[in-house]
């Protein structure tokens, strides 16, 4: 068997068990109230009975509906590659699913590999989806952006997206149990962060390709190649690590 039928098939289990409609579904969402929400926030914030306070924002800009943009699609995006990809290889362990499809022959790593495309494939029919629907309503309301910096961004969003499939799929793939691989996960997530924010490695973890991108629409060219190729190292290496486990495994 090989990769592209097992990728093939791991497309069509996306779909027909709604993962990838889910996917579309919540990040158009927050994507196309990231500018409506951005553009109406202070005609949001009186309609709340505050007694006689006032409230007053700032006026709002392109630039809020970016941040918003920004923020929710990094937001959505680990919840998602959190929970759509924590059963990748753990519950076709737990079902003995796994083991009937590597009997036919298929190495393992192909096998591995395909979940892991598949999965990119789809956040990135998402985020092209998302990105040109969240680009059109932001010129309705507000202004053009740049268009090649927007693409930019979302690209940056992109890698963001694969370094939290990447290490899910691994902590899936260590674990027999969906829950163990999301609790697993998330810690070490929290751990990233927390260098991030107490450790002050913020500007060189995955989370700065994000600000990289806002920065850009800005009008900011400051890079962060440190943290992409942290970000890119945080894709290969759980893949590499994962396969060489999956290998050795008992299915």
């Amino acid at each position: 068997m090989s990769l592209f039928a097992e990728f093939r098939k791991e497309w069509r289990y996306l779909i027909r068990s709604y993962r990838f409609l889910i996917a579309v579904v919540v990040l158009l969402f927050f994507g196309l109230t990231s500018p409506v929400l951005a553009r109406y926030q202070e005609e949001l914030m009186n309609a709340i009975p505050t007694g006689d306070i006032t409230v007053s924002m700032p006026p709002a800009t392109v630039m809020t509906a970016i941040g918003q943009y920004a923020k929710n699609m990094a937001q959505d995006g680990v919840l998602l590659g959190l929970l759509l990809t924590m059963g990748a290889v753990a519950m076709e362990k737990d079902k003995g699913t796994a083991a009937m499809m590597l009997v036919k022959p298929l190495p393992r790593g192909s096998f591995l590999t395909a979940k892991f495309l598949s999965l990119a494939a789809m956040f990135a029919i998402c985020l092209i989806v998302t990105g040109l629907s969240a680009y059109y309503y932001t010129w309705l309301l507000f202004e053009a952006m740049n268009i090649g910096h927007w693409l930019v961004l979302n690209l940056l969003l992109f890698v963001y997206f694969l370094v939290i499939v990447a290490i899910t799929l691994f902590c899936s793939t260590i674990t027999r149990s969906q829950g163990a691989a999301i609790g697993i996960a998330f810690g070490l997530l929290v751990i990233g962060w927390f260098a991030g924010g107490i450790l002050r490695l913020g500007k060189f973890m995955p989370g700065e390709l994000v600000t990289w991108g806002v920065r850009l629409m800005q009008g900011d060219g400051s890079q962060s190649w440190i943290a992409l190729g942290v970000s890119l190292g945080l894709i290969i290496v759980p893949l590499l690590a994962a396969w060489q486990i999956f290998k050795r495994q008992e299915l």
